[in-house]
């Protein structure tokens, strides 16, 4: 309880000008991501069942989640720690049932790409381990890198499951990499867990000798 007071009063203190968090359970963003999250069990469903076409369209519908969710909690002012970290389970999980969808649908054609798939998916394992090493939770830094990322693993998976360009996907795998970089630097420098940090810059400039 101690802990999650912290991660609250730290949260408030990071959180942007003019952002309003709350500590109420239920929202509709939490709503949204825990549909999510939830869906991301019947993405893994769907390809184990071969349905390549609807495996895409449900992951499409489920990665827009994630920029609606953004959207409404400073809309509706409604962002909380818990959604914070509730995004981060969610968004989890619908890429761990991306690529184990991605493998079963598309396994022979990845099995090419290892070279662009494993230091993604390593640089992730990574930072997360660091953060749920020195916070005892998942980091939910919400960078513009992590969103930036977002749009090109959508593109980038859009572009495999459709049988197209594979360049999408490698330059989004890239992306990744960049980004879990990123984040684990920011674990590295922030003494406190927090979210909705923006970038590395801002890290730097709070440490910068005043």
């Amino acid at each position: 309880m101690v802990d999650e007071l912290k991660a609250e009063e730290a949260s408030r203190e990071t959180a942007p000008r003019g952002g309003v968090r709350t500590t109420r359970v239920v929202t509709i963003p939490n709503i949204i991501c825990m549909i999510r999250l939830l869906g991301s069990f019947v993405l893994v469903a769907l390809a184990w069942a071969g349905r390549g076409e609807a495996f895409l369209w449900l992951f499409v519908a489920l990665a827009m989640t994630d920029w609606v969710d953004g959207k409404l909690a400073i809309l509706l002012h409604q962002r909380t720690v818990l959604g914070a970290r509730l995004d981060s389970w969610a968004d989890a999980a619908l890429y761990i049932a991306l690529l184990i969808g991605c493998l079963r649908l598309h396994g022979e054609t990845l099995r090419h790409e290892l070279a662009w798939l494993v230091p993604a998916v390593a640089s992730y394992a990574l930072s997360t381990i660091a953060g749920l090493w020195k916070y005892g939770c998942w980091p939910s830094y919400h960078t513009r890198a992590a969103k930036t990322s977002w749009f090109l693993i959508l593109v980038g998976a859009v572009c495999l499951l459709g049988g197209w360009s594979l360049w999408p996907l490698r330059i989004a795998l890239a992306g990744i990499v960049v980004t879990n970089l990123e984040t684990l630097i920011i674990t590295i420098l922030s003494p406190t867990w927090r979210s909705d940090v923006g970038s590395i810059l801002r890290i730097l400039r709070e440490r910068r000798p005043r």
